[in-house]
Parts: C-alpha cells; sequence; structure tokens
C-alpha cells in the first residue's frame, strides 16, 4: 500500500522525527565549543522563523541632587530589538528502504548523531568565533605567530589587563584557547594534580579563575567560506578557514556581552512513497543560528591572532 500524506505510517515517522530532537540538541550540546554561550530564554525570544527578539535596556546616569528640587528624573527604556538569524543551513540524506521500520531509528540515530557531530556542530563553532572575531571594537592583542618560546601566561596577563582597564570582571569570562596555545601555556606551567600513585593530571580547567574550553584549529579562524552545496566545486557543503583570514590563539568572551541563539528545526522524516525521487527514506535537517554583540559589550571580547594569514 503505498504511504499518504494521512497514511498512519508517515504520522508514525513524523513521531519519529521529534523524538530524536533531544538527542540532537544533545549531540550539539555535548560536541560544540562554543555552545556556553548559548544564550537563555530570559534574554531572547523566538518571532517564528529565522526571527528572534533580543532584550535591551539602557537607563541614565548619575545627575546632581538639589535639596530643594530633589532627584533629577532619569529615564528607563526597555525595548525588543528584533534580528534576523543569518545563517539558515540545512540538508537532506536519502537512506533506502531496506532499512526497514524496525531498523530505521537505528538508522536515522547513527546518521543524525554523526552528521550534527562532524559538520553541524564544528561548523556553528567556526561561524561563531569568526563573527566575533571580525566584530568591531572589540579588544585585540598584538598578533603574533605562537610557537614553542612564546610565553602565553603573558599574553594572557596582557590581555586581563585590558579587559580589567574596560571594567570587564575577566573572572566572569570564558577562555577560548587553540589547541597550539593549550599545549604552550601548559609548558610554562608546571603544577599538577596527582590522584594517588596512578594518575597525573596536566589539564587546565580553568585559569585566573576563567572557564577554560580548548577549540581545534579548524574551527577557530578571523573567517570562513560557506559551501552551498550546489555550485560546482561546492557540492559537498560545509566550510573552511577562509583564504587570507587569521588562526585564532586564544579569544576571552564575556558571555554576557553576547547573544548567541541556535535553533534546530525538527527535522523532517519523509517515508517511501512520500518520497518521490527514489524508493527511500528521506531526511531533512535545518537549522537556524547566528551570534549578535551587545552594543555596550564590545569590550567583553577580547581576540589574540596570528600574524600570519591564511593562503
Amino acid at each position: 500500500m503505498p504511504y499518504t500524506a494521512d497514511n498512519k505510517s508517515v504520522n508514525n515517522s513524523l513521531a519519529l522525527a521529534e523524538q530524536y530532537l533531544p538527542i540532537l540538541d544533545e549531540v550539539y550540546q555535548v560536541s560544540s565549543r562554543s555552545a556556553i554561550l548559548d544564550a537563555t530564554g530570559s534574554r531572547v525570544r523566538f518571532d517564528g522563523g529565522n526571527a528572534v527578539e533580543i532584550f535591551k535596556m539602557s537607563v541614565n546616569g548619575l545627575g546632581d541632587y538639589d535639596r530643594n528640587k530633589g532627584f533629577v528624573t532619569g529615564d528607563v527604556t526597555g525595548t525588543w530589538e528584533k534580528k534576523t538569524l543569518e545563517q539558515d543551513r540545512g540538508r537532506g540524506f536519502l537512506v533506502d528502504a531496506m532499512d526497514n521500520d524496525e531498523t530505521i531509528g537505528q538508522a536515522f540515530g547513527a546518521l543524525a548523531g554523526e552528521f550534527l557531530r562532524t559538520k553541524v556542530v564544528p561548523e556553528i563553532d567556526a561561524y561563531t568565533f569568526a563573527k566575533l572575531a571580525s566584530t568591531t571594537g572589540i579588544l585585540t592583542g598584538t598578533a603574533a605567530d605562537l610557537t614553542s618560546s612564546s610565553d602565553v601566561p603573558a599574553l594572557l596577563s596582557e590581555a586581563e589587563y585590558s579587559l580589567g582597564e574596560a571594567e570587564v570582571d575577566a573572572s566572569q569570562c570564558i577562555l577560548f584557547v587553540s589547541e597550539k596555545a593549550y599545549r604552550f601555556l601548559k609548558d610554562k606551567i608546571t603544577r599538577l594534580v596527582t590522584n594517588d600513585e596512578r594518575g597525573i593530571n596536566h589539564a587546565i580547567d580553568y585559569y585566573d579563575d576563567m572557564r577554560v574550553i580548548r577549540v581545534p584549529q579548524v574551527r577557530f579562524n578571523t573567517g570562513i567560506t560557506q559551501y552551498d552545496g550546489t555550485t560546482s566545486g561546492e557540492e559537498a557543503g560545509g566550510y573552511i578557514p577562509a583564504s587570507g583570514a587569521y588562526p585564532i590563539n586564544f579569544m576571552i568572551v564575556d558571555p554576557a556581552a553576547v547573544i548567541k541563539v541556535t535553533k534546530h528545526a525538527v527535522p523532517r522524516i519523509f517515508a517511501p512513497g512520500v518520497t518521490q525521487s527514489a524508493d527511500a527514506w528521506l531526511f531533512q535537517y535545518r537549522v537556524y543560528h547566528d551570534v549578535f554583540t551587545m552594543d555596550n559589550h564590545v569590550h567583553g571580547i577580547y581576540l589574540h591572532r596570528g600574524s600570519t594569514a591564511i593562503v
């Protein structure tokens, strides 16, 4: 019997798609380096599709108190600013009908998990860091390519000084660091933690109260080039570091300075018979995402990058 739009099997396939959404989100959270910056519901609200509203507030500063007239009246302005998530990306996959109803859940679980872990998450991370790095007005250090002789603690000390002068509490910030910078940072620190006689831990989870998150270099550059999936040479989709961009050594980010929104559209599953182009199950996944810097918080981002551009 062929599948139709109101067929029970189709309804079951839609229910199957919805049941996998929490698993997709969990894979994203576990694999992502930038998910720690995701906005909470109190700071944003969705306005349908790829639109999102961000709450912004401004207040007046102090004025002179007059003993006869009392307080100078100030204004408090709170508005929801509408933004469009510029990143609208997706992909569809065909799985042959030989995968029957009993195994399609496993097939989709493996496909979706691998897709998010190796394709979706790295691209969202790469886009996030590239956009933050290109934001006008952020704090920056003197560009330098790191070598084994680089004094990474000194570079971090300079960054913390700049943040402090900008009245940013570095202890509330996240230290995103490249694998190379992390390696050279560890080389300068001799402290270690032992667990009885069998365990030695050199990991740096926090540095001067900043949470440390290591980022693979392929996700950590000042610019990326995204493939559209259809143009000749771009059929595979995804992204690469942009030519002319620079590798990021480390980036310190105050979460209060950014609004990062990742909206996963419910994955769609179409059963054989509904899928007209092939005797196969069709899996479609779409994600809206973007990151915005708060106007008055650009100094909550500090960038240190390499000096040699990517060819």
